[in-house]
């Protein structure tokens, strides 16, 4: 099986959902966050309670898929140096977004969603929200600064070998 034919579907399916994710970050630094952070520990209901959001199960399924697809996408239109590179420029920044959201957001959302239960003052919170928020807003640029490699990727062949080169005919004296 000629693996080149699923190379571009696959490509697209990352984009997809790398869409999905970008929407994901979108709605929660405009709806979500905005309201949540505000005036911690007393807007740490949006998050507690019978009634409580989470956006937990969005993050625990976007992410596996969007790894799953990279990897695939990679491997599929290895045989372009250029496809290759620039999958794999998005894949790093969104490998390192997802260590520092592992080891600094996700930890700071857990202390958010137990403020309520601490003797930090308000005063702090608000102030570890503002800096959460505003480092978050970063780490959302940066990922939707790494989606354009995977957008010009899919500008370009499968293979080098792809690559048709016009010549225009020779015009003869007459």
């Amino acid at each position: 099986m000629d693996t080149r034919k699923l190379a571009t579907p696959v490509l697209m399916l990352a984009i997809i959902l790398w869409g999905t994710l970008l929407g994901g970050i979108a709605y929660s630094h405009l709806v979500f966050f905005p309201v949540y952070l505000s005036d911690l520990p007393g807007s740490a209901v949006v998050v507690n309670g019978p009634y409580a959001m989470s956006e937990t199960s969005f993050w625990v399924i976007i992410h596996p898929l969007l790894i799953i697809s990279l990897v695939i996408a990679l491997v599929l239109n290895w045989s372009s140096s250029t496809r290759r590179r620039l999958i794999a420029i998005s894949f790093v920044v969104y490998v390192l977004m997802l260590l520092i959201s592992l080891f600094y957001f996700v930890p700071e959302l857990v202390l958010f969603k137990h403020s309520p239960e601490s003797t930090i003052p308000a005063t702090e919170w608000l102030a570890r929200g503002r800096r959460w928020q505003r480092l978050s807003w970063l780490r959302g640029l940066a990922v939707y600064i790494a989606f354009i490699p995977l957008l010009i990727a899919l500008t370009k062949p499968v293979s080098e070998s792809d690559v048709t080169v016009l010549v225009a005919p020779s015009v003869k004296d007459s």
